[in-house]
């Protein structure tokens, strides 16, 4: 009796899974058909799109069937879609996750690939399921941008886009006041570490290395992870470490922190620009990713404005002994990490991208996202009463799975599964930005990029060190001279400056309580002199005797004296390390704040005519005429023989070249597909960043020696970059990718 139970409960468990598998492969056969008539329904809408492109996007009901609902269909959302990926579908009851938000089911899931090892067969087999899911793949992304850009055009542009616009705003202006930080502090940290010259010019060129691994590395990581998640994490790590390099003392653990905070905010252009420009449609693309350029430039302005509000004031610092000391120069490297703290906690509010969440096969995350987008900005509008009519959204099919590891496997076993699986993924996507379809374009682009980046970054170092080359030349005018002079029982208790005195004899002179600043003292004797409580800057001995003479708590140390002899002299209580003494260069200081305060607010007429006729004249002719015209603006540098002079012709470079810049963001963006346009960008920017060093180098080099090298030089590289840019495609009104 029992036999005969279990033969029944078997036949008719067995006959369950037969129902189930034949109501699986029925299922399946359904779902294609719907996909086939789905996707030739939406090759028809868009070309009808295409081909009028001032018609507006569907409206509600108007169409009988695809992705978008009327009335009586939205009752019906979960009777006309079909997905295998969509996140928590079951087979057997055939209901998944998102039905219980409201949210329909996507169109196309998660592609598999078939195939197994151990013949040729199966490895050809394979090799042409891998081509035909590429195949598939491109085509789903093709359908999936014309179906997006509808979609953007149905969501509007308001409330929403204009927050997202002033968050990342924050973290672009980050970027901005990175770059000056280092050069603002410079004056004051070479004296507060006792740098030398080579220690001094890698300080300055070291958040440019920095910047160009992190541009790299983050752009490659937002094609994987995620915009929003890379952006938080490179902010993050600019904001410690810059945290950091206010408190550190030594020259090496500042320079270590100002590097890895160059690479956590070199991140920030290539996601920015990528990110917002996946919430615009393309008639509104170029005009606001250019106003989203003026982020940039406030950056400027803030970081300018805080230097000359902050560094000047000597009082703002206080000492622990003679091993810590925390001056006013650290306390606006601690300011200028306000942007990037203010972009995290704003980032907050904001989603991650839709783009991206569908080109991985995220379908019910995307549409919850473009719903948010339109119910914002149509409660914003008035109108609270639309409704978002798109049913299902395009996926693009995923072929790169991660390895399932299992649960037996060792945690930081999982981890480097994870993390070489990743390193493979970003491989793929960079070698991909030099496949045939996009070889030409990345090659052309990676020259753009080198001669702007060359010739920009390389006159506005070389503009601010002509100034101070000049501004000592007038200073060396007005050198005293003084020869074979004889001095007794003197006391110098006043402040000597810009002076030479040559083969002069000192009997018994007291030196008290002064400053020594630019002082050289050549062939002279120093015989029963006195010095005490001496701080000198620029001040040398050269050739000269000190008999029977005392030093008291002064900085004149060995390193000040060349060829000297000290013949029965004592050193009492020197002052070690080297002092910071601000007051020699305040007005010196407030100079170099003011000329680059008037030369980043100088791009303010360039950003507002590019943002205006970006659209309008497009993106090839903004930036061909705008490099022309700086090549052009590079020959005035010849008549630039004063001070007010070089400032002039900055503030005309950097008002003209900004349009270049702008134009190059917007077609970077706008000429590589979503799943690569980061690595692409980073990759560019890291380059960018690369020829900045080059150029700085370079013409740093010819300071005081010769104009005509730098000019040439950039000249040379901005009209090449001009001839390049015509070579590139226009990207005005085209679909993103």
């Amino acid at each position: 009796m029992e036999e005969g139970y279990q033969n029944r409960t078997a036949f008719i468990k067995g006959a369950k899974d037969i129902a189930k598998e034949v109501k699986r492969q029925a299922s399946k056969k359904v779902g294609r058909s719907v996909d086939r008539v789905t996707d030739e329904y939406s090759k028809r809408s868009y070309s009808r799109f295409e081909e009028d492109d001032d018609d507006d996007y569907p409206r509600e009901g108007s169409q009988d069937g695809g992705y978008y609902r009327g009335d009586s269909q939205a009752a019906n959302d979960d009777e006309g879609g079909h997905s295998d990926s969509t996140e928590g579908h079951d087979e057997d009851d055939e209901i998944y996750e998102g039905e219980y938000q409201g949210i329909p089911r996507a169109e196309s899931g998660k592609g598999s690939l078939a195939g197994g090892p151990g013949s040729v067969d199966a490895g050809a087999q394979q090799f042409k399921d891998v081509a035909a899911a590429e195949a598939e793949r491109r085509k789903d992304q093709e359908v999936l941008a014309q179906q997006y850009e509808t979609i953007l055009q149905e969501c509007g542009h308001g409330k929403f886009q204009w927050t997202l616009y002033f968050v990342l705003g924050l973290a672009l202006m980050a970027d901005g006041v990175e770059i000056f930080v280092v050069g603002f502090v410079l004056p004051s940290a070479e004296k507060d570490m006792c740098l030398s010259e080579p220690n001094k010019s890698m300080l300055g060129l070291i958040v440019y290395f920095g910047m160009m691994v992190g541009a790299f590395l983050w752009g490659a990581l937002a094609d994987r992870i995620g915009r929003r998640q890379s952006l938080l994490i490179s902010l993050s790590i600019n904001s410690i470490f810059s945290f950091f390099s206010s408190f550190v003392q030594g020259y090496s653990t500042f320079l270590f922190c100002r590097l890895l905070s160059g690479v956590g905010i070199g991140g920030s252009i290539p996601i920015v620009f990528s990110y917002y420009s996946e919430f615009l449609s393309q008639e509104k693309r170029g005009e606001h990713l250019s106003w989203l350029c003026m982020f940039w430039m406030i950056g400027g302005i803030y970081a300018s404005a805080m230097a000359w509000a902050i560094i000047p004031h000597y009082g703002w610092s206080f000492q622990m002994g003679s091993a810590y000391q925390f001056h006013s120069w650290r306390v606006f490297v601690l300011v200028c990490a306000f942007p990037s703290v203010a972009a995290i906690a704003t980032l907050s509010v904001v989603p991650e991208s839709p783009r991206f969440y569908l080109e991985n096969g995220k379908h019910d995350e995307g549409w919850m996202i473009l719903k948010q987008v339109h119910d914002t900005n149509m409660r914003a509008k008035g109108h609270p009463e639309k409704v978002f009519s798109v049913t299902t959204i395009k996926t693009v099919k995923q072929i790169d799975e991660l390895t399932d590891t299992g649960t037996d496997t060792p945690v930081w076993k999982r981890y480097k599964l994870k993390i070489i699986s990743l390193s493979q993924q970003i491989r793929q996507n960079i070698l991909a930005c030099f496949s045939p379809e996009y070889k030409r374009t990345t090659f052309m682009l990676m020259a753009v990029w080198f001669t702007m980046s060359f010739s920009y970054y390389g006159l506005t170092v070389w503009f601010p060190d002509m100034i101070k080359y000049i501004q000592k030349q007038e200073y060396d005018l007005k050198t005293k001279t003084f020869t074979k002079e004889r001095v007794e029982h003197v006391t110098f208790n006043f402040t000597l400056e810009n002076q030479v005195h040559s083969q002069g004899h000192y009997f018994n002179d007291k030196f008290l309580n002064l400053k020594m600043k630019s002082m050289v003292f050549e062939d002279s004797v120093f015989e029963e002199c006195y010095f005490e409580d001496i701080t000198s800057t620029h001040t040398l001995f050269k050739n000269c005797t000190f008999i029977a003479s005392l030093f008291y708590n002064t900085d004149l140390f060995k390193y000040r004296m060349e060829n000297c002899k000290l013949l029965n002299s004592t050193f009492l209580h020197n002052k070690e390390g080297c002092m910071l003494d601000f007051s020699d260069d305040f007005n010196n200081a407030y100079m170099i704040y003011f000329v680059n305060f008037l030369g980043t607010l100088a791009v303010l007429p360039g950003n507002i005519v590019s943002a205006l006729l970006m659209d309008k004249i497009g993106r090839l002719r903004m930036l061909a005429g705008s490099s022309v015209i700086s090549c052009i603006s590079c020959f005035f540098l010849m008549f630039g023989n004063s001070e007010s002079g070089m400032i002039a012709l900055l503030c005309l470079f950097g008002g003209i070249s900004i349009a270049s810049w702008n134009a190059l963001d917007v077609i970077t963006v706008e000429l590589y597909p979503s799943d690569k346009r980061c690595t692409a960008f980073g990759f560019l920017n890291a380059l960018c960043k690369l020829a900045a060093v080059l150029g700085i180098s370079i013409f740093q080099s010819f300071v005081g020696i010769t104009k005509a090298v730098p000019i040439i030089f950039a000249a040379g590289a901005l009209a090449a970059g001009s001839f390049l840019a015509t070579k590139l495609p226009e990207t005005r009104g085209q679909v993103l990718q």
